[in-house]
């Protein structure tokens, strides 16, 4: 794997981490509100996201690359809102698809047909998780307070099942 490669790939495992810390933080300012569901739901995202993360280390590994782990600025701890954070963590997403779209045109560059593969499946989860916290905020915004109990009920019963590859 070319190098040029190789420092993108951990740069956005690098990245993926951040993501991670980014819904725990998340999950906190959930829980200070007191809704256990959409912190429970957050937590998950977390676990969700350190998956990725852990992906592309084995990617890397893989392909005969060391992964270098890095630091990160701190998340976000204080929203307006609920609803804020949600539009927070929709916009994070879509900056994840963007850099997961880079990495193809750089690995197409490249000719690094292996990991052209090994990106596919990010593409598809990019999709995944743009729809999760679209239809999120949407069902925040038509239940506003009144319902957000019940929508929280709903977000306890998450749970992450790491797919078969």
């Amino acid at each position: 794997m070319e190098q040029k490669m190789l420092d993108a790939l951990n740069e956005q495992m690098n990245f993926e981490y951040y993501s991670a810390h980014i819904y725990l933080s998340m999950a906190a300012y959930a829980g200070e509100l007191g809704l256990a569901g959409f912190e429970h739901w957050l937590i998950t995202q977390y676990e969700e996201e350190v998956f990725h993360a852990q992906k592309f280390y084995h990617h890397i590994v893989a392909r005969g690359g060391r992964a270098v782990i890095k630091g990160f600025e701190d998340p976000e701890e204080d929203y307006d809102s609920l609803l804020a954070m949600l539009k927070t963590a929709l916009e994070h997403e879509k900056i994840v698809t963007a850099r997961i779209h880079d990495l193809v045109k750089l690995s197409d560059k490249l000719n690094d047909y292996a990991t052209h593969n090994f990106l596919q499946w990010y593409i598809s989860e990019q999709v995944e998780e743009e729809e999760t916290f679209t239809d999120l905020i949407q069902k925040v915004e038509l239940v506003k307070d009144a319902g957000l109990y019940i929508l929280d009920n709903e977000l306890k019963s998450r749970t992450f099942t790491p797919p078969s590859e």
